[in-house]
């Protein structure tokens, strides 16, 4: 049985991380627990690491395009964790998840036009919005029993005649939450009554702990698809952030055609040929290691609740 040590601590300090070599820029002092960045200090799975050195040993990094292999891992992917069948043509290129928010904001609105946010939520889904001069809209979640829902009176209150699209973070980023399959269906039926189109980003989508499981929101029905845009990533379930590689999932044509031009205008297409490998060989060989990190993950999660309850009940 192949087992890795995510015991293993790995000196970050001195690599330029932003995480690490930052903290005294942004706190003030280097004592801190730099919990501000989300990205893990887990060493990179070694078939990641094994198939980019296998790249360096060509020693020219000229342009490159993505080949079918890197389509089919990640439709194979898709399918077997998440049960939710792509089509090869459905997936677009972006750098990354922010840029896919910015570019879509770009894409399918219009100065002036507004665009919903659920907040508490990832800080760049407002400045996505802000910075090209759309409205948001908050549709603010509510904490209900102990637990974060979605206040779907408080959204049909905020649409008004300029509401456009929706931005959701599904799982959401950082309540934590699950959104499950009636939640996502009950807010899919307002958009889709409303003309508002859907965004959905399913960063966290393989982080899901065990006793929960992800439902891809264009996987509820044909007719939601067709007003989803999907943003997935290898970027935090395998710590690739600095490898600049996402994929925007749009099965509408239209919808598609109108993503690609921004890319295509922006000249942001191309990529890069180490997150191209990286995607290939996490999406390929990953299965088993993100198993045993999710493991890990929750036993920490069990040490923390149980410390804190302990030590520190307040």
């Amino acid at each position: 049985m192949i087992m890795w040590n995510f015991d293993e601590p790995v000196k970050r300090e001195g690599t330029n991380c932003i995480k690490y070599d930052l903290r005294e820029e942004t706190f003030g002092i280097k004592d801190v627990i730099p919990m501000w960045v989300a990205d893990m200090d887990f060493i990179t799975p070694d078939f990641i690491i094994k198939a980019l050195q296998n790249r360096l040993k060509h020693e020219i990094f000229g342009y490159s395009f993505r080949p079918g292999e890197y389509f089919k891992s990640i439709i194979d992917w898709l399918e077997t964790r998440h049960n939710w069948r792509v089509d090869k043509e459905w997936i677009c290129f972006c750098p990354g998840i922010v840029p896919a928010l910015n570019f879509c904001t770009l894409a399918f609105t219009r100065p002036g036009d507004s665009i919903i946010v659920q907040p508490p939520v990832y800080f760049p889904f407002f400045s996505a919005v802000e910075s090209h001069g759309r409205k948001l809209i908050y549709n603010r979640l509510i904490e209900s029993e102990g637990r974060w829902i979605m206040d779907y009176d408080s959204l049909i209150a905020g649409i008004d005649g300029k509401t456009k699209m929706i931005f959701i973070s599904n799982p959401h980023n950082p309540i934590g939450r699950v959104w499950s399959p009636d939640e996502l269906n009950k807010l899919a039926e307002i958009c889709l009554k409303n003309n508002i189109l859907i965004l959905s980003d399913e960063i966290h989508c393989d982080l899901v702990l065990p006793g929960f499981r992800h439902t891809p929101y264009a996987s509820l029905s044909g007719k939601i698809a067709e007003n989803t845009i999907t943003c997935i990533a290898p970027s935090k379930t395998f710590n690739l952030a600095g490898l600049s590689t996402s994929s925007v999932i749009i099965s509408n044509p239209v919808l598609r055609k109108s993503f690609n031009r921004i890319v295509e205008n922006l000249h942001v297409g191309n990529g890069n040929i180490f997150g191209t490998i990286a995607s290939i060989a996490a999406y390929s060989y990953g299965h088993k290691w993100l198993d045993a990190l999710l493991d890990y993950i929750d036993h920490n999660i069990d040490f923390v609740e149980g410390y804190c309850r302990k030590m520190i009940p307040e």
